[in-house]
């Protein structure tokens, strides 16, 4: 017998109230599959480890809410395609393709059972703009305008890897490259990008204590 999802904590309730007022746009059905992760990573979690189990609680702000901090950069224009690469269960793509269903978002990662976990999130809550991939990001060879990644490697390991996926055509308000979500000092990282990356503080779009050190960094290819 299955066993049945605990209680949620009264916490998960605030953090999607917080949720909500950031993104107050947001359509009943995205309202609805933003409220179904928590149960579903739960649960899954307690198979697979995809995101510390004394975070669960914090699944909203610190995973939900993190991805979404690539909107701080950009608005993807629909018609876009990004790869999120070294998603793990699914961050930032999952929430990013609620949040932009006419957006392609194409999610890679190395561990298969990472892929399983979020390929299983997505068809849960229906979401039909991802698809997945378990492979190395060195053997991805498809192009998109944007890739995204959090906290995956360093800048320069990263650029090396996904320059070859980018594409020529621009339809975005930025050019096409690279958008991630970084923690900490970065002024090393950020040096042979520095006439070129842009880097925003989160906690001038996210007044929450968690994204006091946050940042999402962006690097035109």
């Amino acid at each position: 017998m299955e066993q049945e999802n605990p209680i949620r904590p009264a916490c998960v309730a605030e953090q999607l109230a917080i949720l909500q007022g950031y993104f107050p746009q947001l359509s009943e059905k995205q309202t609805e599959q933003f409220q179904a992760l928590y149960d579903l990573y739960a649960d899954w979690n307690a198979k697979i480890n995809v995101i510390s189990r004394k975070d669960i609680e914090n699944l909203y702000l610190h995973h939900v809410l993190h991805s979404l901090g690539i909107t701080a950069m950009l608005h993807f224009k629909d018609g876009s395609s990004v790869m999120d690469l070294g998603t793990g269960g699914g961050f930032p793509g999952i929430p990013l393709a609620i949040l932009y269903p006419q957006v392609k978002f194409h999610l890679v990662d190395s561990i298969g059972k990472k892929i399983k976990v979020g390929q299983a999130v997505a068809e849960a809550i229906g979401l039909q703009n991802v698809t997945f991939r378990h492979c190395r990001g060195e053997e991805e060879k498809q192009t998109f305008d944007f890739v995204v990644s959090r906290a995956v490697m360093p800048l320069a390991d990263l650029v090396k890897i996904i320059r070859k996926n980018i594409r020529k055509e621009q339809i975005n308000a930025l050019p096409n490259g690279l958008i991630c979500l970084k923690g900490g000092e970065l002024a090393h990282e950020i040096l042979p990008f520095k006439n070129q990356a842009i880097q925003l503080d989160l906690s001038d779009t996210f007044s929450e204590e968690y994204f006091k050190t946050k940042k999402v960094v962006y690097v035109p290819l």
